[in-house]
């Protein structure tokens, strides 16, 4: 008896967030899977969000992008910020659960592909390093590491980093949001110099207004980068 099956034996998979028995080990059962409002369809080619229409366009923005002017390439996003997501989102970031990025890491892969080319490299949102310290770990680099390994792209967690340490951005506005991140990363002193002439993704857990993508572009723009693209687990939609 393989192992993997020994385990199952005495320990069954179950579903990610209502421990209901599963399949596969970091799956979502079938009523959960129901309830993630996973992204399908017509998107907003810069930001990811779901757009009226069944068919995905390459000329497509939302209102939002439409008004602010994003520094990066194009956007993904795996599923709305609602519902099962959010509580996805939430048990990721903060209930220690790291098993979900596990499971995010085929999710992220299949909205991530076409933002794939030869030249591609992942870089992670980076936690400034007493945040870092009091969490333990930062949940978009596990994100990105599901990701890589999902693709077989290399991973740049230390290319850039959070050398401020902003206060929470829960409850701002986007003018305020803006403000609060504009400075706060740059590129890494010493690891920076692996994103010269490369296609950088950045991943993050949740798009809110696009304030700390925009810093990050800018941060892989003033390392070398040649085109940056953002993918986001979850995008918060204006009526969310």
């Amino acid at each position: 008896m393989r192992l993997q099956t020994a385990l199952h034996a005495v320990f069954p998979p179950e579903c990610l967030t209502c421990e209901a028995r599963v399949d596969t080990d970091f799956a979502l059962c079938g009523a959960c899977w129901i309830e993630t409002p996973f992204i399908t369809g017509a998107i907003c080619q810069l930001c990811g969000v779901g757009l009226p229409g069944a068919d995905e366009e390459e000329d497509l923005h939302c209102d939002d992008c439409r008004s602010i002017a994003r520094p990066w390439h194009r956007g993904r996003a795996v599923f709305s910020y609602g519902g099962n997501a959010r509580s996805m989102v939430l048990a990721l970031k903060h209930g220690d659960r790291p098993a979900i990025a596990r499971a995010a890491g085929g999710w992220l892969a299949r909205a991530a592909a076409p933002l794939v080319t030869p030249q591609t490299v992942i870089v992670p949102i980076p936690l400034h390093w007493m945040r870092l310290a009091k969490r333990r770990y930062n949940q978009s680099a596990l994100l990105a590491q599901a990701l890589g390994r999902a693709i077989e792209i290399p991973v740049l967690p230390d290319a850039i980093q959070r050398h401020v340490a902003t206060a929470s951005l829960d409850g701002l506005d986007r003018e305020a949001r803006f403000k609060m991140v504009s400075d706060c990363i740059r590129p890494h002193p010493r690891h920076s110099v692996d994103l010269v002439g490369k296609d950088v993704i950045l991943v993050d857990d949740v798009m809110t207004s696009g304030a700390t993508f925009a810093a990050a572009t800018q941060a892989c723009r003033q390392a070398g980068a040649i085109t940056t693209c953002v993918i986001a687990l979850a995008r918060v939609a204006k009526d969310a």
